[in-house]
């Protein structure tokens, strides 16, 4: 037990919480779940969290930053709106198979908690930040204006947020296909129906 304590880091331990949050659920988790999954005392545990709330916060946090990110790259800034928005789609789902865990657990969140409450917003204002791209790629008239951007938003988010059910790291389950193969088949399935003219 002194060697496992002395190895565990803030990380390990928080692609431990992880875990089990997607398993049990986050209100089906107690912290003895935790430091059992762990291999290490809860004393251990608050030694470097406050408590699961913290950890809860700091997984979601890490999934927020990442595709908030993606919002700053050059290529979601720069040219037309409807290239932007193809790459905040790619990139969404790039971010979402790199992560999978984390996402995961952000997609989970219901609002029973200030740290969950406070995830749902952000999720929000990404997703707000998204339809506006949609709105001026279609008042630019390179996206169909007869499909509300705030609709077109949720079905886009939909097909890509469907990944974490059955995509996985190890391949299994979805056919072999790489993430790039995955990304771009989720950016022409959706942009085939979305555009009004075929990609340049």
């Amino acid at each position: 037990m002194p060697a496992k304590r002395d190895t565990y880091t803030p990380d390990t331990l928080l692609a431990v919480a992880v875990r089990v949050f997607n398993e049990r659920g986050y209100d089906g988790t107690s912290m003895e779940h935790l430091s059992r999954a762990a291999g290490i005392s809860k004393s251990s545990i608050y030694h470097h969290v406050t408590g699961k709330e913290e950890l809860l916060r700091r997984a979601i946090s890490r999934a927020l930053d990442e595709l908030f990110a993606l919002l700053e790259e050059p290529a979601a800034l720069r040219g037309r709106a409807v290239d932007r928005l193809e790459h905040v789609t790619r990139r969404t789902a790039e971010v979402l198979m790199a992560d999978l865990p984390y996402v995961t657990l952000l997609l989970r969140v219901r609002g029973n908690t200030d740290t969950e409450r406070w995830a749902m917003a952000r999720r929000r204002e990404f997703d707000q930040q998204v339809a506006a791209l949609l709105k001026q790629a279609a008042a630019e008239g390179d996206l169909r204006t007869d499909v509300d951007p705030r609709l077109a938003t949720r079905l886009l988010f939909g097909m890509i947020n469907s990944l974490v059910e059955w995509y996985r790291p190890d391949r299994s389950g979805h056919g072999g296909h790489t993430k790039d193969e995955v990304a771009e088949a989720v950016v022409r399935t959706a942009f085939a129906g979305l555009r009004t003219t075929p990609e340049r």
